[in-house]
């Protein structure tokens, strides 16, 4: 069954190694396609989406009028080249598509076919197949998993490709299935799986298989997904439940998009409307031209008949109309779309050659893989950005940490910091099973370790000994470690570099080396994670026989479980979190406690009699209690280099950034902190985690309702509070986080609005546990609600089909492969070079494109309004004022080069003070350089130049003379005349429209403008009309007229009367409404030219002002207390480990002891000093609302006045 067919399919029936009873079914191959052409449909299919576009139907229309005229090629060619260039460039993207679509089709894989094994292509793959898989190969298809060289038929897949997250998860095969490892077993296997149909839904699967008389329920943790990679498995056995398009992972990738660009919707609007004007002006010229025949012409019949088959007043009005609208036809010139493509070509090579976007760690540089797309760049008003591989690296490394109250640790990137860096430790002299990896840069925690420090050692202890990680020693001290989340691998790993190697386990031991001597504890109890608890505790027995329970987990957990004693501590270690919460790293809390005998009999009865979960949870509980703190750790989660700024950067460009991730909600906010998304002085921060439609609603309202609350002031009481225009005016700084459980429920139809008006209010939203498909969602929603360009940038397979729905896509070359780069519009490999592609690339290319055509449409409109008011001097004949040479190249030649120039190089301001001033970019977003309003205004601006030109011409010829006294009033002069000043007056424009003169710009500029009079001297001249009398009929013309003293006069005149009132209007609007761009160009002018102190310019004082603001936003600041905790563990690895099902086969090795003497000279840490009085840092949230407000955050705003330090408007 096909994947468009997959809703028709209510129950999907699968026989293993047989193929004939599956076929029946007509189920997908393993086949897939993301290209949207092959060779047969990428000519009909190409051609009617470029005709879709108004602009080349109507030139096409133009050119069937044409046909039998001789000028049908000024129009068949320029549009061949538009239709020809986009054919090409469409045809060029589909084969790289093409590419890897063959590439993944053509990976093999192992198929047990009549009872062996042959590897086969991914693409020959049948629904029903048995398929082998080794480590570290990705899944082909969606398998159910029948077994596992992993005892127990477990086995350790990745998921970065289907949810963005790397660390690993377990599955597990049926257990009637688990010991069917052999071949030959396997390809007796006859049993039938019947499940639901194909879905999008990663985390769910509901089937049951049923063979020898068995029946076996299978949920999600027996299957394996495509996009998956076995690791850490030598090998497993699966059976292919879906292939091909029905896999979960084509099922989450949207379809190919084609994308335009809103200025080329724009256009075609535009389009419609000159056409609708051309039609109403030939319809006018027609009538006239009948009044004309009628009243006029009939006197002329007897000696100025009309030509068959004109036999009447109407027939000459109809032919009249379809000659105006071939001589109208350059209102919209072909040539604008071929300069339109030109300019967007040569955009695409900047951003390709910015050496300031090229990574020289990957040797990557930045790339536009589209180049219809360049001005959109410059209008982006949301950021949809994946997480892990676009913000982060995903690596997590042991930072800081506090024992007893001391805090350890320093950091080494921090903004503005100065001083020199501190020095990295070398644990090889002191550690030879260290990680040579490991970095950390405080001697003094090393130091406490050596001599012994009891309270350092237990620290280290715990850290080895509470988790889940299995080791493997490949080699004598060769350690590596599986761990479920990166965050329990640098606890480990932290551990071991301090002296506190954990080696190996067994259900029941936990070997460890401690400073060289090889320990063995007995594991008595795992009280397992889960996201409820926010902890996990482990029992174990120490070789002297005492008892202890060690527990790691959340701050805001913790503290209320602890003994009495412990209120001097736990406020110091509040501190400690706070200061590193701030920095933005994920916290954990460390605490023990002592057990009798007694107590650990008495509660593991009460242990082995709690079978469901939420009696094993009050059992946990007992025995969590009365415990000792012993200190806190703190992990990065390593940020991409600048990602804090350019988020900072462009959130002062009024772009809102939201964070849609597969990772759980304490994970993606604590990186919403690091990246500075989230900081403490928010005015709330509000959780959406409803479970039901009804919650998830009453959850928006309450948020909205407080937004206004709080917005409000001098207690004015405002109408009701769930309104769109109240929405649209909120003041403050407000951030959303939501559930994927609840993101399922907002994205519903009846609740869409709901999500969108609440979301679109708040500064940073931070969307958890979502999946590729409602990646899309969400951005299809604000595609839907909102008229802003949004903008999808990832490195994942998860982030596809987010890229191919947002209007521009952009793709992180990262660890996550390349399906996301292949599928973007822009790629490169850093977050940061984000900035430079919106704030510099896009705003430069959409101010370029705007002035382009305005510019554009203005000479158009003043070349071709000249035919109209001359039409009322010609009878409406339909006869043209210029010669057909210059119609023809006029925009071919004449004034092609200049604007391209323009539209190519222009910049109003340097890319420095485009990144200094982030408020720049704003008028890209409310599109205000290129609209309706100023198509209008340049129309009129036309319309104003065409009457000059004409009437100014018109009234000094009709009454001018020669030298030598004849009338200087004859066509041919006239025409000279308006065509000279014509490209005088536009190229005159032109320069006053240039803000940025590079030599390629005054070669186009003058030089166009000389190469007009040289090709009209010689189109004029004798040898020409000697050779075609017919077509050059202007011979001498030229040489005669600007001969004429009165022809320069004229010229001037006309050229002053077009240009002063543009240049009078500019003044006053730069002086009386200035721009920030004008204010921007001013200040650069006066520090260039007075070198006035600070503060001796207003001016000046408020650039410097502002970069410094900006420069403060990205610094940690103080505020509300709140958690760091962020751990991305997962229930379950405590039962598994207990059980001994994943517990390696073979036995561990050990090497002896290490450390011959260790100096015992004990180094006291000082007290911290007079600290003031403090609370925990426990968030708590608002009554009646879901919200993170913390509120030592109002007390501060409400003594400082709530002021808030913010980047000047100028």
């Amino acid at each position: 069954m096909t994947g468009e067919n997959a809703d028709e399919e209510e129950k999907r029936r699968v026989r293993a190694n047989d193929r004939d009873y599956n076929e029946k079914f007509q189920y997908a191959t393993n086949y897939i396609t993301t290209s949207k052409y092959n060779i047969l449909t990428f000519l009909p299919i190409n051609l009617f989406e470029q005709f879709r576009v108004a602009a080349n139907a109507y030139f096409l229309f133009l050119f069937l009028l044409q046909v039998s005229s001789l000028s049908w090629f000024t129009t068949i060619v320029p549009l061949g080249m538009v239709l020809s260039i986009t054919a090409v460039k469409d045809a060029s993207d589909d084969y790289f598509r093409h590419q890897s679509d063959n590439q993944v089709n053509n990976r093999k894989s192992q198929v047990l076919i009549n009872g062996s094994l042959k590897n086969e292509k991914w693409m020959n793959v049948r629904v029903g197949d048995i398929i082998k898989l080794e480590n570290n190969q990705f899944v082909a298809a969606d398998l159910l998993l029948l077994s596992s060289s992993e005892p127990h038929g477990l086995c350790y897949i990745e998921t970065a490709e289907l949810d963005g997250e790397t660390n690993m998860k377990v599955r597990q095969s049926v257990s009637v299935t688990s010991e069917l490892g052999d071949p030959n077993n396997l390809a007796a296997f006859d049993g039938k799986v019947v499940c639901e149909p194909p879905n999008n839904k990663l985390d769910l699967f509901d089937g049951t298989m049923y063979w020898r008389a068995m029946k076996c329920t299978l949920t999600n943790r027996n299957m394996l997904l495509r996009g998956c990679v076995l690791r850490n498995t030598e090998s497993c056995f699966g059976l292919v439940i879906f292939a091909g398009p029905d896999t979960k992972l084509m099922q989450n990738s949207g379809p190919t998009k084609f994308k335009r660009a809103s200025i080329d919707i724009l256009m075609n609007t535009l389009v419609l409307w000159i056409f609708g004007l051309l039609v109403c002006m030939c319809m006018f010229l027609a009538i006239g031209n009948a009044v004309w025949e009628q009243v006029v012409g009939s006197r002329f019949q007897n000696y100025l008949s009309w030509e068959p088959p004109v036999d009447s007043v109407v027939f000459s009005a109809f032919f009249a109309f379809w000659s105006y609208v071939i001589i109208l036809n350059t209102l919209v010139p072909i040539s604008l779309y071929v300069s339109v493509e030109v300019i967007r070509l040569a955009h695409s090579f900047f951003i390709n050659w910015d050496q300031q976007m090229f990574c020289s760690q990957c040797n990557t540089a930045a790339k536009a893989r589209t180049t219809t797309l360049s001005e959109e760049l410059g209008q982006v008003e949301y950021i949809f950005s994946d997480k892990t591989g676009t913000l982060t690296q995903n690596i997590m490394t042991f930072n800081k940490c506090s024992i007893k109250g001391n805090s350890y640790g320093k950091s080494t990137n921090v903004i503005g910091s100065l001083g020199p860096k501190p020095k990295r430790l070398d644990f090889t002299p002191f550690n030879p099973l260290a990680d040579p990896d490991f970095c950390f840069y405080d001697d003094t925690l090393l130091e406490s370790v050596k001599v012994g420090d009891s309270d350092t050692q237990e620290f280290f202890r715990l850290l080895s000994l509470c988790h889940t990680v299995m080791s493997e020693e490949k080699s004598e001290g060769n350690l590596v470690y599986k761990a479920q989340s990166p965050d329990e691998s640098a606890l480990v790993t932290a551990a071991r570099n301090f002296g506190f190697v954990f080696r190996s386990r067994t259900p029941g031991t936990i070997t460890t080396t401690e400073m060289g001597r090889p320990v063995t504890y007995t594991l008595l109890a795992i009280l397992d994670f889960n996201n409820i608890r926010k902890r996990m505790s482990v029992v174990v027995r120490n070789p002297e026989g005492r008892i202890r329970l060690y527990c790691k987990g959340a701050d805001t957990v913790l503290f209320e479980r602890l003994h009495p004693c412990n209120q001097e501590l736990i406020r110091v270690t509040s501190d400690h979190l706070h200061e590193y919460a701030t920095e933005g790293l994920r916290t954990l809390t460390l605490a023990y406690r002592d057990l009798s005998e007694e107590e650990w009999e008495t509660w593991s009865e009460n242990h082995d009699c709690a079978e469901k979960e939420d009696l094993l949870s009050v059992v946990y509980e007992q025995i969590e209690q009365n415990m000792m703190l012993l200190g806190a750790t703190a992990i990065e989660d390593k940020l991409q280099e600048g990602v804090r700024e350019t988020i900072a950067l462009l959130s002062l460009a009024n772009i809102k950034t939201w964070v849609l991730t597969g990772d759980k909600q304490e994970t993606a906010v604590n990186i919403g902190y690091s990246c500075k998304m989230l900081k403490d002085d928010m005015t709330e921060i509000f959780i959406i985690s409803g479970h039901s439609v009804q919650s998830v609603k009453q959850e928006l309202r309450r948020a909205r309702e407080r937004m206004i609350e709080l917005s409000q002031t001098g207690g004015k009481d405002l109408q009701p509070p769930a309104t769109s225009d109240l929405m649209d005016n909120i003041s403050g700084e407000f951030a959303l986080v939501v559930n994927g459980h609840s993101l399922a429920h907002a994205l519903e139809a009846d609740m869409e609005e709901e999500f969108v008006t609440t979301a679109c209010a708040c500064k940073a939203v931070i969307c958890c546990r979502v999946t590729p498909l409602q990646k899309a969602q969400v951005v299809e929603l604000i595609k839907k609600y909102k008229t802003a360009i949004t903008l999808a940038i990832g490195d994942g397979a998860n982030d596809v089909s987010m890229i191919k729905t947002a209007h521009i896509g952009v793709g992180i070359s990262g660890q996550e492969g390349i399906q996301a780069v292949l599928a973007s519009d822009y790629s490169f490999s850093q977050f940061r070079f984000l900035q430079r592609l919106l704030l510099v690339h896009g705003r430069w290319s959409y101010i370029r494109m705007c002035r382009f055509l305005y510019y554009f449409f203005y000479k158009n409109f003043a070349f071709t309004m000249v035919h109209f008011w001359f039409a009322f001097l010609c009878g409406f004949s339909a006869q043209t004022v210029y010669d057909q040479f210059f119609i023809t190249l006029f925009n071919i030649v004449y004034t092609s080069l200049p604007v391209l120039a323009m539209g190519v190089f222009d910049q109003d301001i340097s890319d420095q003070k485009s990144l200094q001033f982030p408020k720049l970019y704003e008028p890209g977003q409310l599109n205000l350089l290129f609209n309706k309003k100023e198509f209008l205004i340049c129309v009129a601006h036309g319309f104003y130049t065409s009457m000059v030109l004409f009437f100014v011409s018109y009234a000094t010829m009709s009454s001018a003379t020669q030298s030598s006294g004849q009338p200087l009033a004859d066509y041919q002069t006239f025409a000279v005349t308006t065509a000279t000043a014509l490209v005088i007056v536009v190229s005159v424009q032109v320069a006053l429209d240039t803000a940025y003169w590079t030599i390629i710009n005054h070669i186009f500029v003058w030089g166009s403008l000389g190469f007009y009079f040289i090709i009209m001297f010689g189109l004029d001249s004798q040898r020409l009309f000697a050779v075609s009398p017919n077509y050059f009929h202007f011979v001498g013309s030229a040489q005669s007229t600007l001969l004429q003293p009165v022809v320069w006069s004229t010229l001037a005149l006309a050229t002053t009367i077009c240009i002063v009132p543009v240049l009078a209007l500019r003044f006053l609007k730069s002086d009386l409404k200035p721009q920030l761009s004008d204010t921007v160009r001013y200040a650069q002018l006066i520090l260039q030219k007075k070198r006035r102190p600070a503060g001796s310019s207003s001016v000046a004082s408020t650039w410097s002002k502002a970069c410094s603001t900006w420069e403060d936003r990205l610094q940690p600041k103080g505020g509300s207390r709140r958690s760091g905790y962020a751990f991305s563990h997962q229930e379950g690895f405590g039962e598994l480990i207990t059980s001994g099902k994943n517990m390696a086969s073979f036995a561990p090795k050990h090497s002896s002891s290490w450390v011959d003497t260790l100096l015992r000279k004990k180094r006291g840490h000082g007290s911290n000093g007079a600290l003031g009085e403090c609370t925990p840092a426990v968030s708590h949230r608002s009554p009646g609302t879901g919200s993170l407000q913390d509120s030592p955050i109002r007390e501060e705003r409400a003594k400082q006045g709530g002021l808030q330090q913010k980047l000047p408007e100028l």
